[in-house]
């Protein structure tokens, strides 16, 4: 079945985001702008945390996991996204648009799980903070991370796996600016009932489990911050959430009002527009987040900058 689908196309055209000429130059640079303040937010975390001993807590070990999801999300699909704005026939190939599927789902299915790890984290510090280093420790957090990305792995091969056994027939033009599942699948002229059953149980165990997972543990952490006597205490004790619940509220209700636009009759274009926020601005985000409502991150930033210049300098 393979070999057939492949001598029946070879290759797909991505539409893009707009067919609109007046637009194309204006979005190429605000989307490369939107790269590149992502490549350098994240790439700027991965190393801040990686060099300094410090930061090598259970809270900072999720956060640089998550900036590399972020900084690996971004390039599966932005570079070919900036060639639709330059070029007329953005065309990627069969084996190219299975593979930007699996890795687009890859991480971002890993990165559901690395924020619902780091819901988790926030409980044990703010819950149990005695049992703290005994609960989060070096072995746990690893755990933690790995299961993330086989829950990632799981679910990208399990989708690419189905989608490589539908057949694509004469129409090979995918209305949107990369290979993702919906679009792909209404291009196909086979049955789609295992792909969509499959999208049901992966995109239903993939929402359910890190969304219960996320809501018990802020009603917990929201109880226990409501039982501290004292206003400063429980400033402090928001203050070390405030970045993640953010972060969760972006991720998960972008990913969520994508979907709904997808799920409607006739609003393709709508949700492919709206899937912008979820696929570009979410990973620029985040390290600004963290960065900027964080006062370990901001002191360390300084630190580092400040004995870069003065090895400039001397």
């Amino acid at each position: 079945m393979l070999a057939r689908n492949d001598s029946l196309v070879t290759e797909f055209i991505l539409a893009g985001l707009t067919e609109r000429r007046e637009l194309q130059q204006p979005l190429f640079y605000l989307f490369l702008m939107i790269y590149i303040v992502t490549m350098v937010g994240n790439l700027s975390l991965i190393i801040l945390i990686g060099l300094n001993s410090h930061l090598h807590t259970p809270m900072y070990y999720f956060l640089f996991n998550l900036s590399f999801i972020d900084l690996c999300y971004s390039s599966v699909f932005t570079p070919k996204m900036l060639m639709s704005f330059v070029s007329r026939g953005n065309i990627i190939s069969y084996v190219g648009c299975m593979t930007q599927l699996f890795f687009f789902l890859f991480f971002v299915i890993s990165e559901c799980y690395m924020l619902t790890s780091m819901a988790y984290d926030r409980y044990v510090a703010i819950c149990n903070p005695l049992l703290y280093k005994v609960t989060m420790s070096h072995q746990v957090c690893s755990v933690l991370a790995l299961a993330a990305y086989v829950m990632g792995l799981a679910g990208a091969s399990a989708h690419t796996g189905c989608m490589l056994r539908l057949i694509f027939c004469s129409v090979n033009v995918i209305n949107h600016y990369l290979c993702d599942i919906l679009p792909l699948l209404q291009l196909s002229c086979t049955s789609t009932y295992v792909n969509e059953v499959v999208v049901l149980i992966v995109v239903g165990v993939n929402i359910t489990v890190p969304s219960f997972t996320i809501l018990i543990s802020y009603i917990f952490i929201i109880t226990s911050i409501l039982h501290i006597k004292s206003a400063q205490g429980r400033s402090k004790a928001f203050s070390t959430c405030s970045s993640h619940i953010i972060a969760l509220s972006l991720f998960f209700g972008s990913a969520a009002f994508m979907y709904l636009k997808y799920s409607s009759p006739g609003s393709m274009e709508q949700g492919k527009v709206s899937s912008v926020f979820y696929t570009n601005v979410v990973p620029m985000l985040n390290p600004l987040i963290y960065s900027l409502r964080n006062k370990d991150i901001k002191v360390t930033l300084k630190k580092s900058l400040f004995k870069i210049q003065w090895r400039t300098m001397f």
